[in-house]
């Protein structure tokens, strides 16, 4: 067989057929996702939703808002943090084009097409794709809502300190420097010098003196990983039973978890509100739905416990330790955080904080480290919403997906070849009988994947 060598120039043909294009094979798990997408008649209600936003006859017809909804759901299953990275996957990728519905004569859209749809496209808009996803979960019941675990973290800022200006003045941070040093004395400052006098200053870091002119819904916080950077705190509300996230909400970096729960709690509310209004018979949350919330210590306080005793919703939030306090005058806070006290140290108590940390933690580490938003590439509290509530429903439908196929993810298929194998050699191990290997093209497998099997010779 003679050696085939790759042509630099190669001449083009002005007609071929659609039959004769190279086809890569169909990624089963994104198949799946428009089979449970069209079973809910997910584009028809987007095209409804967004019909508002566009001309009804005058201009070009612009990107289809399934398939900018779509966008943002491939940057979810992806990992890819930016929407000129989406676009960039989407023009490689054969799968994707198919997921989104292009066909072969079609260009994929350009970042520019993405990021124009969500200007267009009002946060409404956004917060109700995102219910919708809520709604087809309470159908296939996923989502139960009697017991929410709320948590928070941080997302760093599209922007930097170094940009930093004072509030009042509008000075430069190395600017206001120099002033301090010139005032004590320095007339030519060093950067050693400016280093020494901003190492003895007290709250220079305060948000209330400084903000960041690019982005002024950015705060300067403290990171998870001990770094100080501007940012933004994203809160989840997190269903303790099935795991899914019933509401997420985008706060101010150096809002307290005290401050912040009243907000991210009265958005689950107003999502399973919304999720009984429209529901039809026999698919509504039961009328327990939000009857218990759980949270870490940071959410512990006493105006935090009474208000949620007054209506009726059992807290199991961790308490710090303190000294011995006097309730003298605060009867109803008393009662408030010892029935909390009394709940945390029950069995159900125990049994729910640990799910807490597994089930919150777990929608983060989904959502913003292997979902690629742990850094925001967007600027303003509005901007960032809209992309991180279609992220959190991709997290949602991933769910839902693991329930009915057992893969949430599509990168979860790579590394189940490994798993299998482990399985077969552990059952060889332990029964001692031979393991053939055959191809399968039948399900859909590619020419070098490989299934084994145990040979019918065991007796069960």
């Amino acid at each position: 067989m003679a050696m085939g060598r790759r042509r630099k120039h190669r001449q083009g043909q002005i007609w071929v057929e659609e039959k004769a294009l190279a086809k890569g094979p169909s990624h089963p798990f994104y198949k799946r996702l428009n089979e449970v997408l069209e079973r809910h008649g997910f584009d028809g209600f987007v095209e409804g939703l967004a019909a508002k936003f566009y001309a009804p006859r005058m201009g070009r017809p612009s990107l289809p808002p399934p398939v900018y909804f779509r966008l943002l759901l491939i940057g979810y299953f992806e990992g890819i943090d930016s929407e000129r990275g989406i676009a960039w996957r989407v023009a490689d990728s054969l799968t994707l084009r198919e997921f989104l519905g292009l066909a072969w004569t079609d260009s994929p859209p350009d970042h520019s097409t993405i990021s124009r749809n969500r200007r267009l496209l009002e946060l409404e808009a956004h917060q109700e794709a995102f219910t919708w996803v809520l709604g087809v979960l309470a159908k296939e019941k996923v989502l139960r809502g009697k017991t929410l675990g709320i948590d928070a973290t941080t997302l760093e800022a599209n922007a930097a300190l170094r940009s930093i200006v004072r509030r009042d003045s509008g000075e430069g941070y190395e600017e206001f420097l120099r002033g301090l040093a010139r005032a004590s004395g320095i007339e030519t400052p060093t950067r050693e010098d400016l280093a020494k006098i901003d190492r003895k200053r007290a709250k220079k870091g305060s948000n209330q003196d400084w903000l960041n002119p690019n982005d002024p819904d950015a705060k300067i916080t403290k990171m998870k990983d001990g770094r100080t950077h501007l940012a933004h705190k994203a809160e989840h509300a997190v269903d303790m039973e099935t795991g899914a996230v019933v509401a997420v909400t985008l706060q101010p970096a150096d809002r307290g978890d005290t401050e912040s729960l009243e907000v991210t709690l009265e958005e689950a509310k107003g999502e399973i509100a919304d999720l009984n209004e429209n529901a039809e018979a026999g698919e509504a949350l039961s009328d327990k739905a939000l009857s218990e919330l759980v949270a870490d210590k940071g959410y512990h306080s006493n105006a935090v416990l009474t208000a949620q005793e007054q209506i009726g919703i059992r807290t199991y939030i961790s308490e710090p330790k303190r000294r011995r306090r006097n309730w003298q005058g605060k009867e109803a806070a008393q009662a408030a955080v010892y029935g909390n006290r009394r709940r945390i140290r029950g069995e159900r108590g125990k049994r729910l904080l640990r799910r807490r940390g597994e089930l919150i933690e777990r929608s983060f580490a989904h959502c913003y480290e292997t979902g690629g938003m742990r850094r925001t590439h967007l600027r303003g509290h509005s901007n960032i919403l809209k992309r991180l509530l279609v992220h959190v429903a991709g997290f949602n439908l991933g769910l839902l997906m693991r329930e009915s196929f057992g893969i949430g993810k599509p990168r979860v298929l790579q590394g189940l070849l490994a798993v299998l194998l482990r399985s077969i050699h552990a059952l060889r191990r332990l029964f001692g009988q031979p393991v053939t290997k055959f191809v399968t093209p039948e399900h859909g497998l590619t020419p070098g994947s490989y299934i084994f099997v145990i040979a019918p010779r065991l007796a069960w």
